[in-house]
């Protein structure tokens, strides 16, 4: 996974298949994250994962996968450029926090949940720099959202840690959202991937 570039992270359900608004939602801003010159990197299974690299492929950016070793569900989808497999959840939630300058939470289960907030509590404990952190779909996490005012509105939480999170229905905003707090406070730079011949790297096309 050495120069990949700047990622965008999107975390979400391996359940969710083509025909759904979430699968599709994926998709677009897959593709609208490759447009501004991230990789996008996921958990690199099917659902939702799969529509995220299938966004940023088509495209014409670069996908990338974490996979885990699980019995069942997860092997590759058809969408990478590139991708590994992780025996540990742990190692592979490192991996796919490391590379990424801002985090997309689609509709997703328990791996979804703890993959935001191992990267939430991250930002707050200022190991990691304060990339974005957007929960797509306010409907859906409609309850999540009030249980995170819950704890804000009983001290167990920080005031300040709710500005961590920015909550839409907009790809478009999403969008502008990643220009604002991960393009231009980082001063990132669209520029094509180069393979590293030290690392004995070929992308591919």
């Amino acid at each position: 996974m050495h120069f990949i570039g700047p990622c965008v992270t999107v975390f979400g359900s391996a359940r969710f298949g083509p025909e759904t608004n979430h699968y599709q939602d994926a998709v677009r801003i897959g593709a609208a994250l490759a447009e501004l010159g991230f990789t996008v990197m996921t958990g690199g299974g099917p659902g939702i994962m799969e529509a995220a690299n299938k966004g940023a492929y088509e495209a014409g950016g670069y996908s990338v996968g974490c996979n885990i070793v699980l019995p069942i569900e997860q092997k590759p989808n058809p969408y990478l450029h590139k991708w590994i497999y992780i025996p540990y959840f742990f190692v592979r939630k490192v991996i796919l926090i490391k590379y990424s300058y801002g985090f997309i939470v689609m509709p997703g289960g328990l791996g979804t949940l703890d993959e935001l907030f191992e990267a939430l509590t991250l930002i707050q404990n200022k190991i990691i720099n304060s990339f974005p952190v957007v929960i797509y779909d306010s409907l859906y996490h409609k309850e999540l959202s009030h249980h995170i005012q819950i704890m804000s509105d009983n001290e167990s939480i920080s005031r300040e840690d709710m500005k961590l999170l920015f909550i839409t229905d907009s790809v478009e905003d999403l969008i502008a959202h990643i220009k604002k707090h991960s393009i231009k406070k980082f001063g990132l730079k669209k520029q094509p991937y180069k393979a590293k011949w030290w690392y004995v790297e070929k992308r591919k096309k």
